[in-house]
């Protein structure tokens, strides 16, 4: 299996590509513009983007840490791999790099960016606002720097910005990300929407919604009936009940986070998409808005 991105995040989503691409073929979207406004890892975009699914992609993160690992490694490429290179992943790495992503510095993109990327790799699942695989007593079985193999993440790294002019980076509120596509031309335009879990976003990133988020959202996407959109979320009675008119269909995901579990999940696609005749996980039931 090919691993695109460099950043580790929870939810298993990448896992979703291969649906993305049925999405994409079945709706004759191929060489679209693949819009991520929740992208963290951006698994997913870069898999469109690199197998020549899409013509060009934007990656948005509201995190500005995330953001700044995105700016700097288009940006400052070989400048990040030699901090890669010369950092040496041990404990005082680790709480040095642990303070400077809570400083949130913008002034010094670099030097934030590369603090989410190091917490990202030696952090348990990836999550940010974790602890550090083996306990900070490094006593566990695993030790912080088994998910950080250098030249296999530098390689990653470059081959990312050799598609620099293909790649757009955002630093947006999502509802204002899609209230400024709104003013423009998006018929040729596939978005896929990963929120912040509905139930437990709070444990598993910085930027975590509210009820009202989720509605906001919703609101502004069918304020955008030529937009393409897929959604995923947690499988909750409140989202189903936000997204009532759209369709929708249940699926079980793995996916690790602490500890690795299956997910019931749900799948949401705007008014304008055809669904694709392909298994979605383990597929529970489907059903059509009225």
């Amino acid at each position: 299996m090919a691993f695109y991105t460099p950043l580790r995040y929870p939810g298993g989503k990448g896992k979703l590509a291969y649906y993305l691409k049925g999405i994409i073929k079945h709706n004759s979207l191929l060489d679209c513009h693949y819009i991520e406004p929740f992208a963290g890892g951006a698994g997913v975009a870069l898999e469109l983007l690199m197998q020549e699914y899409v013509r060009k992609i934007t990656i948005n993160d509201y995190d500005p840490a995330i953001y700044s690992f995105w700016h700097s490694i288009l940006n400052n490429s070989e400048e990040f791999c030699d901090k890669i290179e010369s950092t040496k992943v041990s404990m005082d790495n680790w709480y040095k790099q642990k303070e400077i992503l809570s400083s949130n510095n913008y002034d010094d993109a670099l030097t934030l960016g590369f603090a989410a990327f190091f917490m990202n790799r030696t952090n348990r699942s990836g999550i940010l606002n974790a602890g550090v695989i083996g306990g900070k007593a490094q006593a566990g079985k695993w030790k912080l720097d088994a998910r950080f193999n250098k030249q296999e993440l530098i390689k990653r790294i470059t081959k990312i910005a050799s598609y620099k002019d293909r790649i757009i980076i955002e630093n947006n509120d999502t509802l204002d990300l899609l209230i400024n596509l709104s003013l423009k031309n998006h018929e040729n335009t596939l978005m896929y929407l990963d929120p912040p879990y509905y139930v437990k976003g709070q444990e598993l990133y910085r930027n975590f919604y509210e009820h009202q988020d989720h509605v906001d959202i919703k609101n502004q996407l069918i304020k955008m009936p030529k937009l393409h959109w897929v959604a995923t979320y947690d499988n909750t009675k409140e989202i189903k009940e936000i997204y009532k008119n759209q369709t929708l269909i249940d699926f079980d995901l793995q996916y690790s986070a602490q500890s690795k579990r299956v997910g019931s999940e749900v799948i949401i696609f705007s008014k304008n998409l055809e669904v694709p005749d392909l298994e979605l996980g383990k597929k529970q039931d489907a059903k059509k808005a009225a």
